[in-house]
């Protein structure tokens, strides 16, 4: 992979995460919510897919695998299970609304690259100049888990934050071990899995799993 291409794609996928962060407040249909988060893994999985190609470095290679499998597929579809069978299966009343949430968005995304200036001014590479991305997503993660009310939104603001961590993570180091990033896989399918469980078990006994009716019930 030649410098141009390797930039470019790394580039794009960089914009396609933040932009699937921002889908995320924008939209309130909890599918598209969850289809948003698993295009973010599969990006993710992109930028760790090129910077392995480009080092010429077989583990990250099985790294990108990897995200791709639990972060493109597996836990997409262990959420839609949940929204599956949720019947307001939409975010109706978000503590900040869908226009205030967009332009809280941009201020955030304008922190991330302006507190990671001097990081990107000392960056020699192509990855590490690309860094701010990283902090943009963790931080649209914070405010959507701040933000929205639904169970399943709060679900994804916290995988939001996770997958900027790792996006950070690849570009500032070109890459993490295997076994760290199988056993940061493996942690956050044992978090969705438990949040499954207790969601499917709220439904059940509650008949519902938002965070408002359930607040109701307490007092």
């Amino acid at each position: 992979m030649n410098h141009s291409a390797y930039t470019s794609v790394l580039g794009l996928s960089c914009g396609v995460i933040v932009l699937c962060a921002v889908v995320v407040l924008w939209r309130r249909s909890l599918r598209a919510i969850v289809r948003a988060l698993a295009v973010q893994g599969m990006a993710l999985a992109l930028v760790a897919l090129t910077l392995g190609l480009h080092g010429h470095d077989d583990g990250l290679v099985v790294v990108a695998v990897l995200v791709l499998v639990a972060k493109g597929a597996v836990v997409p579809t262990l959420i839609t299970r949940i929204v599956r069978h949720d019947v307001a299966s939409r975010e109706t009343q978000p503590l900040v609304n869908v226009p205030a949430s967009l332009v809280a968005a941009g201020v955030l995304i304008f922190l991330a690259f302006a507190a990671s200036r001097s990081i990107t001014a000392l960056a020699s590479s192509a990855s590490g100049r690309l860094i701010p991305y990283g902090m943009a997503a963790m931080l649209i993660g914070f405010f959507a888990l701040a933000t929205r009310r639904k169970a399943v939104s709060q679900i994804v603001g916290l995988l939001l934050v996770d997958n900027g961590i790792a996006l950070v993570a690849f570009l500032a180091t070109a890459g993490v071990p295997l076994i760290v990033e199988l056993g940061a896989s493996l942690d956050v399918l044992l978090i969705v899995v438990v949040l499954q469980v207790l969601a499917t078990q709220m439904r059940l006994r509650l008949g519902s799993v938002d965070l408002d009716q359930l607040a109701e019930l307490h007092d």
